[in-house]
């Protein structure tokens, strides 16, 4: 492959400060280096710096923060989106909008090649290229895990060591960490044995339940279509809120998984994440949900956010299936506007109250005292005709004995 110019999406980690170096001797072409701020802090600092004096002629740093959540996390709150019934999807939601940037960069520069660090063991590879086969299907892809012989995070390190590559993290704390708004998640290293705990020094959003104040705090969470607008009466905009309601949860210890999930390639991979902020808004949205919207619809609702979760754990959030699948949720949100009350306490989270202007739940039918709404006497026909087929079944089968 002759490349020419390549935009790297570049973290400043072990994987991408060595192939900025690696690109470089390999194609002999210029590297640009591209890091999206999708809320990671402080590992952005010193960022442009250490590209250049790696190698390359240029770096960008795009603050991309507000799209993420409007566009990307948000839309999943709004699906109850939660990969195999735990995951939050915080890596998978980053990756397209990280993608359409570098692609957008890849244009302006007139490059000829996009490059990513991820691994061919991994989801990442098939989100960042999905994406960019979606966005500019013309564009020529490089993924050095995937060609090069440096196959093992010890050549890596010593691939870096042998050409003062600076690195953020040592042999002796080799597991990787991907920090965004809605999480972090730590794989790999000394998290691969499943049946290790990981050591609480690890942690940076969440406190351990042990350490978490010892009285519980209650927060009200304001929701206007489906969309998240206030805390405790105050409004925040959508950065803003995430930060806030990270720092409430974590505080509480809130939002701690640690799991097993089967990778889009057939691996199984232990994962360990801090989702706080998440954590809370899904679980009051999806409880608000439950007085906003009628029993068919959220039922159906529900079966689509299991299918809206598998595709944007699997990269294809430039699919027109996620604009149907989004437009229906958009549908059913217009109603999805009220208050939930929360509980966080130790690690967890609860729902302990909910209220809404255009409530479906009416009292005078739900009460177990007399109702005008509901005359019980009405259930009788209703289950005769709702149990007929499997009377009939039944009937049919003991004539036939």
């Amino acid at each position: 492959m002759s490349v020419k110019k390549v935009v790297l999406a570049y973290s400043g980690g072990l994987d991408t400060s060595v192939i900025v170096k690696w690109l470089i001797d390999t194609y002999g072409c210029e590297v640009i280096c591209y890091a999206a701020d999708v809320g990671q802090e402080e590992e952005l600092d010193g960022l442009e710096e250490k590209a250049i004096n790696t190698g390359a002629s240029k770096c960008y740093i795009e603050d991309l923060k507000e799209e993420f959540v409007t566009d990307y996390i948000y839309p999943a709150i709004k699906a109850n989106a939660i990969y195999e019934n735990r995951y939050l999807l915080g890596t998978s939601l980053a990756r397209p909008i990280i993608a359409k940037r570098q692609i957008e960069i890849a244009q302006k520069e007139g490059a000829d090649a996009v490059c990513h660090g991820a691994t061919g063991k991994g989801n990442d590879q098939v989100r960042f290229e999905l994406a960019f086969k979606a966005l500019a299907p013309e564009i020529s892809i490089i993924a050095p895990w995937r060609i090069w012989d440096l196959n093992s995070r010890s050549l890596l390190f010593d691939y870096a060591s042998k050409h003062n590559i600076p690195l953020p993290i040592t042999k002796d704390k080799p597991y990787s960490m991907d920090r965004n708004l809605l999480h972090i998640s730590y794989e790999g290293g000394v998290l691969e044995d499943p049946f290790k705990e990981p050591d609480e020094d690890m942690f940076i959003l969440t406190s351990s339940p042990e350490k978490a104040p010892d009285k519980a705090q209650y927060i009200d969470i304001d929701f206007k279509e489906g969309i998240p607008v206030a805390l405790d009466n105050k409004a925040y905009g959508p950065v803003e809120l995430m930060q806030k309601l990270n720092k409430i949860a974590g505080t509480h210890g809130v939002g701690r998984i640690d799991i097993v999930e089967n990778r889009l390639v057939g691996i199984k991979s232990r994962g360990v994440y801090e989702t706080p902020a998440g954590t809370v808004l899904l679980m009051a949205h999806r409880d608000l949900e439950s007085i906003t919207l009628d029993r068919d619809t959220q039922h159906l609702k529900d079966k689509l956010s299991i299918d809206y979760a598998i595709l944007a754990y699997n990269g294809q959030w430039f699919a027109k299936r996620r604009e149907a699948l989004d437009a229906f949720m958009n549908e059913t949100q217009k109603n999805v506007t009220g208050t939930v009350r929360m509980k966080l306490y130790k690690g967890s989270c609860a729902v302990v109250g909910r209220t809404s202007p255009v409530t479906l739940y009416e009292p005078d039918i739900a009460t177990f005292d007399e109702s005008e709404l509901y005359d019980q006497k009405d259930a009788t026909g209703f289950i005769n005709v709702f149990g007929l087929p499997g009377k009939i079944e039944t009937l049919l089968k003991n004539k036939r004995r």
